[in-house]
């Protein structure tokens, strides 16, 4: 039978492994359950009131009481009145204001990320008919999120949710020129070599449209004479781009970029200096997404994966330097990953600062909270919490996979700093 080991607020001491029984409204700890590490918790714990505390011995590491087992007893459920009863405006109040900023502006991002999705949709139809048009369009679109992106010296690239990411608004061309555009600020590049990354992402797989949609749109493996004629959108992509009016060197950069550097690409197995950097650019990025977001469902791998992946089996494929940069501004868990934290917790990252990736931003999985109202996390504030090791979403227990619902798509847009002060 199940036991609870309980203390009186007197017995407890560093190194005890405490659970507390209340929401999370009710305590100012970033978790539940924690292991007691300093006398400001010591402090803390003894202020909340409570006759008694549980803790778990098997995973305290400091000294075990002698105390009596108890069995399970069902804490009451606090009410809206008593939910803030004796909290001030303490780091509770602070965090679920940084909360409310950040959910703010995800939600914003996700509009931005939707309306910039609607216009490249648009611009791409009307490509071949009106093809001054579309270019102008594209170009006006690229040209407001370079300056956007330009104008914010902290960068949060946040993961969005599914919702509007499907048929009628997710385009694989945005999410890459969203990445490539990313990346390059992060090269220190200037506005004018984003606009050229931007509008040759947008454009990279325009060639596309003269494949047959047997091939195009195939859900399984491909047969070598369907590989073969997927090759072709490149050539055919760079021919329409200067049919088109597109410049040069956006042509150039569509029909390169699935070469790679060890010359093992297509379609002419070039290799090092002779691909254009904004090929090499969007070469990194389209690989990145293609395998974070594949035809085939059964070979999505976690952005952690696709990421390592890339650094570790594909590295001689792309610039070192700019597989390198991406790494910084995604950080090793980029948005989307499924973490397990060194406190125990499960987590997803929905938001990274690209001058901080290494402390990201997470969704925390706990019952006792509401998912609507699910606990971020800010790893930069908690510097005692690390982040573990990476976890597969498919492996989750089936109410941990339906709480942090990870994503079935990939898809990032950016705002500024959220970080509250």
């Amino acid at each position: 039978m199940d036991e609870r080991v309980f203390v009186e607020p007197e017995q407890l001491a560093i190194g005890m492994f405490v659970i507390l029984d209340l929401s999370w409204l009710q305590h100012p700890f970033s978790f539940s359950s924690f292991l007691i590490q300093s006398d400001d918790q010591l402090a803390t714990l003894r202020g909340l009131g409570l006759d008694r505390i549980r803790i778990d011995p098997a995973r305290g590491k400091g000294p075990v009481l002698p105390v009596e087992a108890e069995p399970p007893q069902v804490p009451p459920v606090p009410t809206p009145e008593t939910a803030f009863e004796g909290l001030t405006r303490t780091d509770q109040e602070l965090r679920s204001e940084r909360d409310r900023v950040l959910r703010s502006r995800i939600a914003n991002a996700e509009k931005e990320a939707a309306a910039a999705a609607r216009s490249a949709r648009q611009a791409t139809r009307q490509f071949r008919s009106e093809p001054g048009k579309a270019i102008e369009q594209i170009g006006t679109l690229i040209a407001g999120i370079a300056e956007s992106l330009l104008g914010n010296s902290a960068t949060m690239v946040h993961l969005l949710g599914d919702k509007g990411i499907g048929d009628e608004v997710y385009y694989h061309s945005l999410n890459v020129a969203v990445l490539a555009l990313i990346l390059g600020k992060a090269m220190g590049l200037d506005a004018g070599a984003l606009q050229t990354i931007g509008v040759a992402a947008i454009f990279h797989d325009v060639g596309m449209a003269d494949l047959a949609p047997r091939v195009r749109l195939k859900n399984e493996a491909l047969t070598v004479a369907e590989e073969a004629l997927l090759r072709q959108h490149c050539e055919a992509g760079a021919k329409l781009a200067l049919r088109s009016g597109l410049p040069q060197e956006v042509a150039l950069a569509i029909l390169q970029h699935h070469e790679h550097l060890d010359g093992s690409g297509y379609p002419n197995r070039l290799a090092g200096e002779k691909i254009g950097p904004v090929a090499r650019v969007i070469a990194i990025v389209n690989h990145y997404d293609h395998l974070c977001n594949p035809a085939q469902a059964a070979a999505v791998v976690t952005p952690y994966e696709a990421l390592s992946t890339m650094f570790a089996r594909k590295r001689n494929w792309f610039d070192g330097a700019m597989l390198a940069k991406l790494v910084h501004v995604l950080g090793v868990y980029p948005p989307g990953s499924i973490v397990q934290l060194s406190s125990g917790e499960t987590a997803m990252v929905i938001s990274v600062n690209a001058a901080r990736p290494l402390r990201p931003m997470l969704l925390v999985y706990d019952p006792q909270i509401p998912k609507a109202e699910a606990l971020i996390l800010d790893l930069e504030e908690l510097p005692q919490i690390s982040i573990s090791k990476a976890l597969r979403a498919v492996n989750l227990p089936p109410p941990v996979h339906e709480y942090l619902s990870p994503r079935k798509r990939v898809a990032y847009f950016f705002g500024d700093e959220a970080r509250a002060d």
